[in-house]
C-alpha cells in the first residue's frame, strides 16, 4: 500500500489543478534504477491503468504502482517537505536501507525474512 499525508495530498490536487487536470486523473509512483544509491522515484500524472498496475486510494487521490515498483515501495509514506532548500515531495519507505542526501534515490533492503531478489551478471 502507498499512502500520502495530508500535505502531500494538499500540493498535488494543487499541482493537477495548475495543470489543469481533474482531479480523477490518478498520479503514477514507480522506481527506476539510478540515483547516488540505487534507486530512483518517480512521479507523474496517468490516466492510463495496465493490467500490470496496482491501485490505491489516499486522500481522494488515485495511485497508479506497477507491480515491479511495488517490490521496492510498499508500504510507503509520500510527504511533502515545505522547506526553503528542500521543498517538494518526500518518500518515507520502509524497505530503503538508506538515502542520498538528496532524499530522491534509495538503497532497497527486503523485509525481514524474505529473501533478496534475484540479481544478474552480465559475463561478457
Amino acid at each position: 500500500m502507498i499512502q500520502l499525508t495530508e500535505a502531500a495530498a494538499k500540493e498535488i490536487k494543487k499541482l493537477k489543478a495548475e495543470e489543469g487536470l481533474d482531479l480523477s486523473v490518478p498520479i503514477r509512483i514507480g522506481i527506476k534504477g539510478g540515483g547516488c544509491s540505487g534507486f530512483t522515484y518517480t512521479f507523474d500524472f496517468d490516466s492510463k491503468k495496465s493490467k500490470f498496475d496496482l491501485e490505491f486510494e489516499s486522500r481522494g487521490l488515485t495511485i497508479l504502482v506497477d507491480r515491479k515498483s511495488h517490490i521496492y515501495i510498499d508500504g510507503t509514506i509520500i510527504d511533502w517537505s515545505y522547506d526553503l532548500m528542500d521543498r517538494g515531495l518526500r518518500f518515507k519507505n520502509p524497505a530503503a536501507k538508506g538515502t542520498c542526501g538528496c532524499g530522491t534515490s534509495f538503497i532497497y533492503e527486503p523485509p525481514e525474512g524474505e529473501k533478496e531478489l534475484p540479481t544478474f551478471e552480465l559475463n561478457l
